[in-house]
């Protein structure tokens, strides 16, 4: 009775999701909005969230496990472990580093950790959020990512990690700065969150360092609506972060679960008694960033088209590409040597002499209903949130600086289609010509 009414309540579910997501309207040009980023949701989303809440699948359990094992084999790691945010498992991933279980090996405060000034604050915060200290490199334009060069001349005695986000999809030169980051025995984590299905010299990227992140947001390429994923090859680090991740504790029973180690009584640990209960002994001071169910059920049903969604990012960053080859006054992006990306947006730069400035050229696409966006932060160290606090810069920042006067980017997620690129390539065109 009980199966029968759920599979019923689910066929009702798909038919109320057809009477609210019919054919989409037609797109008409200067009307339909054209965004910078956004999720694809269809059916089987939607089945797949109700039916987790028809369980009350309202905590972290069974659903979360297999959404960590199958993204895991999908992203060529070992191991995964499911937080409720890309920047939480940033913070995971950097806070784990600093376990006193890895000795000589561990992170401690003042440590330097190498990254670009150009970017997200969430790749640089755990940074500073774990009382160490940011050296700041500048990037390439083009590419808008570092370089080994850069990293190396950033080296110094204090170096122990190099943290980098892979730019809006477009890899680092990953292998290198990881050649780099062995040889000088640092830890290399990749900021994978803009680049899922990205490869650089045929490898995919977030499989080259210790630790890498996935976000889920709905900008990014598989949505949870909110969650993300840390993922290693390293079963002792993985481990570690999965205790970071649950409060610091030092038991790895599932939530429900009892005892896996078959001396939950048993176990003396700290200066606490020998019986005492070890689901409740803390071995690290950790945190609460777990997710639920629900969401993973979302991030499981996503997973499936994951292929499509990225092939339609490319397909949409190449007719943009052609399209605006050999526009005068832009800059446009260019794939890292060796490199194919899975492209998060197309990122364009003002040129000096473009007879137009940033401003003037967003205004025109956003009153043609063509979204933008800014490439994040921009120079981070110029913001207040930075200024004052412990960092290092090598070398100039022009380039970052140029970023933040004169770039800005534009989507290319799979719910825009052939028809709207065209609409933005002949927006683009008819600005410049007009100016």
């Amino acid at each position: 009775m009980v199966d029968s009414a759920r599979s019923q309540l689910l066929e009702l579910v798909r038919g109320y999701h057809a009477a609210q997501d019919p054919e989409p309207a037609p797109f008409v040009p200067g009307k339909t909005p054209i965004l910078s980023s956004g999720a694809v949701l269809d059916a089987d989303d939607r089945e797949a969230l109700v039916a987790a809440a028809l369980d009350l699948r309202i905590a972290s359990g069974g659903i979360t496990a297999k959404f960590e094992s199958s993204l895991a084999r999908t992203l060529k790691r070992r191991k995964a472990v499911l937080t409720n945010s890309g920047s939480s498992a940033n913070l995971l991933a950097l806070s784990t580093l600093t376990s006193t279980e890895l000795g000589d090996d561990r992170l401690r405060p003042g440590d330097e950790i190498i990254t670009v000034a150009a970017g997200f604050p969430t790749t640089v915060n755990p940074i500073l959020q774990n009382g160490l200290v940011p050296v700041f490199v500048d990037i390439e334009l083009g590419t808008y990512n570092t370089t080994a060069e850069r990293v190396e001349e950033a080296i110094s005695p204090r170096t122990r990690g190099i943290m980098i986000a892979h730019t809006l999809g477009n890899p680092f030169p990953v292998a290198e700065i990881a050649e780099l980051a062995a040889r000088h025995g640092c830890h290399l984590i990749e900021d994978n969150c803009d680049a899922v299905g990205s490869t650089y010299n045929g490898r995919l990227t977030g499989t080259f360092g210790r630790f890498s992140t996935v976000s889920f947001y709905p900008a990014h390429h598989l949505t949870m609506g909110e969650g993300g994923m840390l993922l290693s090859s390293d079963i002792k680090l993985a481990k570690l972060a999965k205790s970071f991740r649950d409060w610091g504790r030092d038991c790895w029973c599932e939530p429900g679960e009892d005892d896996r180690c078959l001396k939950r009584f048993e176990l003396q640990l700290g200066t606490l008694p020998e019986t005492y209960d070890h689901k409740y002994v803390f071995s690290e001071v950790g945190y609460n960033l777990k997710s639920t169910d629900i969401q993973a059920a979302l991030g499981l049903s996503q997973l499936a088209k994951l292929p499509d969604f990225i092939e339609a990012r490319k397909r949409n960053w190449r007719q943009l590409r052609e399209g605006l080859d050999g526009l005068p006054g832009l800059l446009l992006p260019e794939p890292t040597p060796g490199s194919d990306p899975s492209w998060f947006g197309f990122i364009i730069t003002v040129l000096p002499d473009a007879g137009f400035d940033v401003p003037d050229v967003v205004g025109y696409l956003e009153s043609h209903n063509i979204r933008t966006r800014r490439l994040f932060a921009g120079n981070l160290t110029r913001h207040p949130a930075y200024i004052g606090r412990p960092q290092r810069v090598v070398g100039s920042l022009a380039n970052s600086d140029v970023v933040t006067e004169r770039t800005f980017w534009i989507g290319v997620y799979p719910g825009i289609t052939p028809e709207m690129i065209d609409y933005v390539i002949g927006t683009l065109k008819e600005f410049v010509a007009s100016h």
